[in-house]
């Protein structure tokens, strides 16, 4: 195979895996909001939040791959920056409510219904973010491409997210204290905060935890 056959391959793939990506946040984002509350769980109804906030951020990746596969640059246009502009206004909006019902509920000591959602969504997201890693880190360090390894690195805060989820949910599920679901929604909302941050740091091209581009690349 030549290699501009398999650099074509290598972007199709990458496409395919934002596509898929938009996808998976929008279905995960409205099940986790439909069943956080139905089952009064602050956690999974955050963690809902973030998914759904996460689309935006990543439409804005899908249309990045589309153009760097047409041969134009890496760095972001008018569309990724007003996406991501998007991003950490809503993010910083998320944290003040997660925030504010995180201490009502721990006032009155409220405690979910159930976690046991929580518990399935966060397993099977840990699932589905850990095989996105692994594939979009290939294709990026194939195509040597600064945006898809930062994309990678911005689904392993995904995962992280879920780590946190799952902590809140077994936790609970194991102990009956109503209070660990606001405590994971608390952690929820610092997660969110610095997603906010890097939101606005990457709409004006500077460096951030997700993913750093190495000297001299595009940012």
């Amino acid at each position: 195979m030549s290699s501009a056959n398999e650099e074509s391959r290598l972007f199709r793939t990458a496409n395919r895996l934002a596509v898929f990506t938009v996808i998976y946040n929008l279905a995960e984002g409205i099940i986790s909001l439909w069943r956080g509350s139905a089952d009064e769980t602050l956690s999974l109804f955050g963690f809902g939040m973030d998914s759904l906030i996460e689309v935006v951020s990543a439409l804005g990746v899908w249309h990045m791959i589309r153009r760097i596969s047409a041969g134009q640059e890496e760095k972001r246009d008018v569309f990724e920056r007003r996406a991501l502009q998007i991003t950490g206004s809503s993010f910083y909006l998320l944290t003040a409510g997660l925030i504010l019902t995180a201490a009502v509920d721990l006032y009155y000591g409220h405690r979910p219904e159930t976690t046991l959602w929580g518990t399935v969504i966060s397993l099977v997201s840990l699932g589905f973010m850990g095989e996105l890693i692994r594939r979009k880190t290939r294709v990026g360090r194939a195509l040597h491409s600064d945006a898809i390894l930062a994309d990678a690195a911005c689904s392993r805060v995904c995962a992280y997210l879920s780590l946190v989820l799952l902590a809140a949910s077994v936790g609970y599920q194991v102990t009956g204290i109503g209070s660990l679901d606001s405590l994971g929604a608390l952690l929820l909302a610092w997660f969110s905060w610095r997603e906010a941050r890097e939101s606005f740091a990457k709409a004006r091209g500077l460096c951030c935890s997700c993913g750093c581009a190495p000297k001299g690349a595009s940012a």
